[in-house]
């Protein structure tokens, strides 16, 4: 009963496999031409290009810098004592020679009346002896020891004029007072503080780029000007370079002079200024991400017949985005820009656009 069984057993084994057999059979195609094409035919890559276009290109350095007035002053007194005069707007526009400070000087003005007569006694003395000396009268070293005691007179008088000068505080230039530090009454010193003078009608701006651009740097250039708080920027001109680069930085200070007729800039500004250095007529750039770096060189896929092909080129200027390739590009070269990592020699690939990519996302590989 047992051998039967077996036998029935091993009779049904074998119409099953026979079954599973003839469906996985029934299950395959063949391979036919058509078929293999279109298997290869997925391998090819969708990749994005850039044809290598020349164009303009200016190159510039960014650097930072801080804004100067044409002319700006800390207002003090050069000589101390009590202010009697303070004529300071704060925020006024003062004249060139204006009197913004006085300090008491009764003394000194009552010095200079006694210098002031002691002078007019010697001049009397000295025509005198002039007189005299022309009739003989009296000696050329008496008219000469009068005239010099004239000037010493007149001298003493200049003397005391400066010093009563001094006790005046004027404008040195047309310009803007600043807030003051003083008031009516107070005593001043040479190291007291009176206020500031600012002249903004024209600014400064000083500003410092690395000492590799220095054979590009001219005076007259003109620069573009930024700072906060000023949506727009303005334009400057270099007319001073210092003589000498920086030891602690390698940089070059530079000096540009703008406008600012409408006082909108003050001094102390931050300031981002751009340099033009020089114009590259036909400039190759392409897009830094198409560039794979090797270890002494670097290079680039171009599409050649449908196929990628390795170019060794010699990479120059880089922008934020771009490249300036100085040769193993010429005009007219399609580069391509993704797909890096899977790309081979002689690789078929297929370029699409942007657009088209986002629209069929099976399409990039």
């Amino acid at each position: 009963m047992s051998k039967k069984l077996l036998s029935l057993g091993a009779v049904l084994i074998a119409i099953i496999a026979m079954i599973i057999g003839g469906r996985f059979m029934s299950e395959r195609k063949p391979t036919t031409p058509a078929t293999g094409a279109a298997a290869r035919g997925s391998s090819v890559l969708s990749v994005y290009t850039h044809t290598a276009t020349p164009r303009l290109l200016e190159e510039r350095v960014t650097a930072t810098g801080v804004v100067l007035a044409d002319e700006g002053v800390d207002l003090t007194a050069e000589t101390s004592g009590r202010i009697v005069a303070l004529n300071i707007n704060e925020g006024a526009r003062v004249a060139r020679g204006d009197l913004l400070v006085k300090i008491n000087d009764a003394e000194l003005q009552a010095e200079l009346g006694r210098a002031r007569h002691v002078a007019a006694l010697a001049r009397v003395q000295a025509d005198r002896q002039k007189q005299l000396l022309s009739s003989q009268g009296a000696s050329q070293e008496a008219y000469d020891l009068a005239l010099s005691e004239l000037q010493v007179r007149e001298a003493e008088i200049a003397l005391i004029e400066a010093r009563i000068q001094n006790t005046e505080i004027r404008a040195p230039f047309d310009g803007t007072v600043g807030l003051r530090h003083v008031s009516m009454g107070g005593y001043l010193t040479p190291a007291t503080r009176v206020a500031t003078l600012q002249k903004t009608d024209t600014l400064k701006i000083d500003f410092s780029v690395p000492e590799r651009h220095m054979d590009r740097l001219k005076t007259g250039g003109d620069v573009s000007i930024r700072v906060a708080g000023l949506a727009e920027a303005f334009t400057g001109s270099i007319y001073a370079i210092e003589p000498r680069i920086d030891e602690a930085t390698r940089t070059i200070r530079l000096r540009a002079r703008a406008a600012n007729p409408a006082g909108r800039v003050i001094p102390g500004a931050f300031a981002t200024v751009e340099v033009p250095l020089r114009e590259i007529p036909d400039a190759i750039l392409i897009p830094a991400g198409a560039i794979i770096p090797g270890l002494n060189e670097k290079s680039v896929f171009v599409l050649e017949d449908g196929k990628a092909q390795p170019r060794k080129i010699e990479a120059g200027l880089r922008l934020s985005s771009e490249i300036l390739v100085l040769s193993g590009i010429k005009a007219g070269d399609v580069v391509i820009t993704s797909g890096q990592l899977q790309l081979r020699p002689g690789m078929a690939v297929t370029p699409v656009t942007r657009a088209s990519a986002e629209t069929n996302p099976d399409r990039q590989q």
